[in-house]
């Protein structure tokens, strides 16, 4: 793969019985997380107000993309914690757990969601299931979701997602 000139090879990883994906993980990975983030801050259309991102892998992405696009970001934990007030949770099953997980948004963060244009963050959209809960959770507490942008879409196309690349399934 190609990300804003930096090369990987990515290795093909069975993630499920007769499943496997080109394994993309970009933790630790300074130059791809970078190359990323710039290129996708360059493709957030006008109008967006914050950005949310799952727990762990998107995380330095969207750190990036806050850098370079000025724009604040949420980050949905994989758990509730015990400072969290009034915490939202959803469970999604991911293709790469293959197992249910929870996505929560910390209470204290609903206001810097309500009311504002949101553009997702995620380093692979695939199955689409933690797009999912994320959409669900953004809205039911009142934000809006005006972008979803990932690095890689994976599996089948996702006209809604802006990516750099797509990733094929093997079966």
């Amino acid at each position: 793969m190609n990300v804003g000139g930096v090369k990987r090879d990515l290795p093909i990883v069975e993630v499920a019985p007769g499943v496997s994906v080109a394994l993309f993980n970009m933790l630790g990975d300074t130059d791809v997380t970078e190359a990323a983030g710039r290129a996708l801050a360059q493709q957030l259309p006008a109008g967006i107000d914050v950005l949310v991102t799952p727990e762990v892998k998107a995380l330095g992405l969207a750190h990036v993309i806050s850098r370079e696009s000025a724009l604040p970001y949420v980050v949905i934990r994989k758990t509730v914690k015990p400072y969290m007030v009034d915490p939202v949770a959803r469970e999604v099953i991911s293709i790469t757990t293959g197992k249910p997980q929870l996505l929560v948004l910390d209470g204290f963060d609903v206001p810097k969601i309500k009311g504002r244009k949101v553009a997702i963050v995620d380093d692979v959209v695939s199955s689409g299931g933690t797009l999912a809960s994320l959409r669900q959770i953004i809205e039911e507490v009142g934000g809006e979701v005006a972008a979803v942008v990932a690095v890689f879409t994976e599996g089948q196309e996702r006209p809604e997602v802006t990516a750099l690349g797509h990733l094929p399934l093997f079966t």
